[in-house]
């Protein structure tokens, strides 16, 4: 109940976090990998030392690859750049093999008109998945037409959803500009998992609203009903999460590089989600039920 008695105070932070994401977004933008933008990625592991990293950098450089080094593992580095030929790998494969010998353990290159694509696709999906799953809830509570219409859980969804979307979405942007992480495909995958699982949470708090609203008496306050169905729900969206979300601490901290990023986007998705199904999503119910009641009694008023 205190959830619902609250909700100001909830409101507050998400706006907040919303707001600083845009902001974040708006001056740094995000750092896209080779997935989106185009250029080629190598990753190479030593056999015996691994180079100092400013060592690597400093030899690539006259080279003119633009290339990001950066280390991974304990004796190994991947390394980024623009797109590069066959004959410009060779020249790349022997600078690094100055310093040792060493393995080449991927290499992939991707077009910018490829990049291009990819991007308009990955934005593309995102928007579609939204908009398939608020037609569901419109679907799904259909009879649901008092004490508010069903569209307008399809709304509140929508406010939820973007919620969980933008949230990790800022947090990458502080994270590509101060320690150069990307956006790459991985991470548009974490983004629609993400609000696969914030729906999930959402919609399991509405249907227990659906639930009580048919077993309520008829003067009982809408807000109580929400109140008492998010107590009924709580526990086992917060039991839930963090379980996914212990799993995916120990993919960071275990999982390779190519993961670390994917886990990280997904454990600010989740708890995002679980923060937005619990304390924003239904709270916003007896926001807009309250709004209604208000509205009614200024036209009976006027009568």
């Amino acid at each position: 109940m205190f959830v619902v008695n609250y909700r100001k105070y909830f409101y507050a932070l998400s706006i907040i976090l919303v707001v600083a994401s845009i902001v974040s977004v708006s001056v740094w933008g995000l750092k896209t990998g080779i997935d989106f933008k185009g250029g080629s990625i190598i990753e190479v592991e030593y056999i015996g030392v691994r180079p100092d990293q400013p060592t690597l950098s400093s030899a690539l450089s006259p080279l003119g690859f633009d290339a990001s080094v950066r280390a991974t593992g304990d004796k190994g580095y991947i390394i980024r750049m623009k797109d590069i030929n066959q004959e410009q790998k060779n020249t790349l494969t022997a600078t690094l093999s100055t310093f040792g010998t060493s393995t080449e353990k991927r290499f992939d290159s991707v077009g910018p008109l490829l990049g291009t694509e990819a991007l308009r696709k990955a934005l593309v999906s995102i928007i579609l998945v939204i908009l398939a799953i608020v037609f569901f809830i419109a679907f799904a509570f259909r009879k649901v037409s008092h004490p508010i219409s069903s569209w307008k859980y399809g709304v509140v969804a929508i406010v939820a959803l973007v919620h969980d979307v933008i949230i990790p979405t800022g947090v990458f942007s502080v994270l590509g500009h101060y320690a150069g992480y990307e956006v790459d495909t991985l991470f548009v995958t974490a983004l629609l998992v993400v609000l696969g699982f914030s729906v999930h949470d959402t919609i399991v708090v509405f249907d227990r609203v659906r639930e009580n609203l048919g077993h309520a008496k008829a003067n009982k306050p809408f807000s109580d009903i929400v109140g008492e169905s998010i107590s009924q729900t709580f526990t086992r969206s917060i039991n839930t999460s963090m379980t996914t979300i212990l799993a995916l601490v120990v993919l960071y901290f275990v999982g390779g590089e190519s993961t670390q990023h994917f886990s990280l986007a997904l454990i600010i998705g989740i708890v995002a989600g679980t923060y937005s199904s619990v304390f924003l999503g239904s709270p916003l119910l007896v926001t807009i039920w309250k709004w209604q009641e208000k509205r009614n009694e200024a036209k009976r008023g006027r009568k």
